[in-house]
């Protein structure tokens, strides 16, 4: 199972551009939270000097990517467990589950690479759900302290996001809610390079990561790697 929670991984590093797309916003509120010439010292609730600007900066970044982090874990642990009770008392075959999330990942780097946007479909269905989370965020904001960071971090890990879905796919056969969560983590911990570019002002690699060329050349590495899952599921099944 350790090759699901690399793949995820590497997943979630190949899809840096959507990353930027969905979540460059939220990240770059989080760095614009401290006035510029100020900091928060998190231990005295006092202004000092500008050395601490860069900390408690950082630290707000941390926390929140810590909170998606970990809504992506639990979601990653319910859906496992649903596919545990799915494969023991319904009878669904893990390897047909596995032959899902392959073709969700098709579906995936033919969403990122913009050739065919059915993913987006699938997004709408996650509004109906963010509808009611969404309002949580006012709560949160403005983000001038690591417990704000780590709740935004924490509602916004359920924004509607065809990538996720396509990865939950995977949690799903994992048919284990251990094995979910740390796919879904792995996951997580892969987009990180991408949405730290943005907070730090990374500007020639966020250049780099949302420039079209790389942005299809990644898609079809996901596309093939799709197929071959749907090729190795098919092996076992069959």
């Amino acid at each position: 199972m350790e090759i699901d929670y690399f793949s995820a991984f590497i997943i979630g590093i190949l899809s840096a551009g959507h990353c930027l797309g969905m979540c460059g916003g939220i990240t770059s509120m989080l760095t614009s939270a401290i006035p510029p010439n100020n900091a928060l010292n998190i231990s005295t609730n006092t202004l000092s000097t500008n050395k601490s600007v860069t900390a408690s900066k950082s630290l707000l970044i941390i926390c929140y990517n810590l909170g998606r982090i970990g809504s992506y874990a639990l979601l990653g642990a319910i859906v496992g467990f649903t596919g545990s009770i799915a494969a023991k008392n319904i009878g669904v075959p893990l390897a047909g589950m596995r032959i899902v999330a392959g073709i969700f990942l098709v579906l995936l780097g033919l969403y990122l690479g913009q050739w065919l946007m059915l993913l987006s479909k699938i997004e709408t269905l996650g509004k109906v759900l963010w509808q009611f989370i969404s309002p949580l965020s006012k709560r949160v904001i403005p983000v001038n302290s690591p417990s704000k960071a780590l709740g935004l971090g924490i509602i916004w890990g359920w924004l509607p996001c065809g990538l996720v879905y396509s990865t939950l796919t995977w949690a799903l056969a994992s048919g284990n809610a251990t094995t979910g969560a740390l796919i879904m983590t792995s996951f997580g911990l892969g987009t990180l390079p991408a949405l730290l570019t943005m907070s730090f002002g990374i500007i020639s690699l966020k250049k780099v990561l949302k420039n079209d060329a790389f942005r299809k050349i990644m898609a079809l590495g996901i596309i093939l790697y799709g197929f071959y899952s749907i090729f190795v599921a098919s092996q076992l099944m069959f």
